[in-house]
């Protein structure tokens, strides 16, 4: 067997390509910080029990397992973070207001996801934790636009839902897991034929929201108003469309706003979701670059439940669709012993100039610096010359 072969879906990063992503992984890091989020770094590994909470068989399914030989216990291999950063807030940090936490770290996954080539991410995210109102949920779409219109990805669709809408329609009407399962896998992949046998036994007023609920998809306004006369009239309904039409006209007056639309029955990762739900799409990548929403009972089990919203993306595949050149300009200089050229090198990398030596008998390769400039000596001095 050849030692230098991978598993199926696992691959190195090359220069190229790992040079954009740490750029990208700093830069937008840098950004949450300047809306006050606060970096944390949970452990690639955990007992398996923390790692599921409040995440649902999706996430179990994708999830590493392996025994702990000091305790015998299941552990996993993070497939997502959201839950340790949930962990976080409610247990360690057990702050009584407004929390708001970044990250940015390896995730594993047993299959490679839709649209992916790697069954290894490298996911970025922010939460808000301790606020309810719909300011925390305009927030994190506020930075999510932000942060992707500084990745330099092109024109961005925002699609939202909200994962309270079917919860109102079912109301007390409670059907099995097995038929619920079955009943969102059907609206996410807009199964009209599945769907309506599905419920075809079930109360007529549900049945008939569900199948109207299938064909809320397009422009707010649109879809809002074909909501209101469709959906039933209940309290839950009427605050979840009021929810949604707020933000979709505070996002459409920022700056750089997305393309809006409104999908009523994408409830993927209704597990685990409790309100308003998006996911940002792009062209050249079949999948969503990135997906969030509300999730206010994740910290529940942690013994602490919190309004909680936040996103995530992966910036390996941010970095492979971004235009943004994140090479760096460079100088050369020539492999000399003078103390002199030394002292100059020294002085330009204290500045944080990139200063390239060549090695004897060497020219300068490599696609990672835009070499634009050389130090020559011009009379016994050291002087910075632009290349030609």
């Amino acid at each position: 067997m050849n030692r230098w072969l991978l598993p199926e879906n696992i691959a190195d990063v090359l220069p190229s390509e790992a040079r954009k992503i740490e750029e990208l992984r700093r830069t937008l890091l840098d950004r949450f910080q300047c809306y006050g989020y606060e970096l944390v770094m949970p452990p690639m590994l955990e007992y398996l029990d923390s790692l599921l909470t409040g995440s649902g068989q999706d996430l179990n399914l994708k999830t590493f397992k392996l025994v702990d030989q000091m305790s015998g216990r299941t552990l996993g291999l993070r497939a997502d973070m959201t839950p340790q950063v949930a962990r976080i807030d409610a247990h360690l940090l057990n702050r009584q207001g407004v929390t708001r936490l970044c990250y940015a770290g390896s995730i594993l996954h047993t299959l490679a996801a839709a649209g992916s080539s790697s069954r290894e991410q490298l996911q970025l995210g922010a939460e808000i934790y301790g606020h309810e109102g719909l300011e925390a949920d305009l927030e994190i779409q506020t930075l999510l636009n932000d942060v992707l219109h500084r990745s330099e990805v092109g024109e961005v669709t925002l699609d939202m839902s909200h994962a309270g809408l079917l919860t109102a329609i079912l109301g007390d009407y409670k059907p099995d897991a097995e038929a619920l399962d079955a009943l969102y896998s059907n609206l996410q992949t807009k199964d009209l034929p599945g769907l309506k046998e599905l419920v075809s036994d079930w109360p007529a007023n549900i049945r008939e929201a569900v199948l109207n609920l299938a064909g809320l998809s397009g422009q707010p306004q649109q879809v809002l108003s074909l909501a209101e006369k469709s959906l039933p009239k209940t309290t839950a309904v009427q605050a979840a469309l009021t929810q949604l039409k707020s933000l979709c006209e505070a996002i459409a007056a920022l700056k750089n706003a997305p393309q809006l639309n409104l999908d009523l029955s994408d409830l993927r990762g209704y597990q685990y979701h409790s309100g308003v739900m998006f996911a940002a799409y792009v062209a050249g990548l079949p999948g969503a670059i990135a997906r969030g929403g509300r999730y206010d009972m994740v910290g529940q089990a942690f013994g602490r439940s919190r309004p909680a919203t936040g996103f995530s993306l992966d910036i390996m595949t941010l970095a492979r669709i971004s235009k943004k050149d994140s090479r760096r300009n460079a100088i050369l200089a020539p492999w000399s012993s003078d103390v002199d050229l030394s002292k100059e090198i020294d002085e330009l990398r204290a500045k944080g100039e990139v200063v390239i030596q060549l090695l004897p008998g060497h020219e300068q390769d490599g696609e990672e610096f835009r070499c634009d400039r050389e130090l020559v000596n011009q009379k016994g001095a050291w002087v910075i010359k632009t290349r030609a």
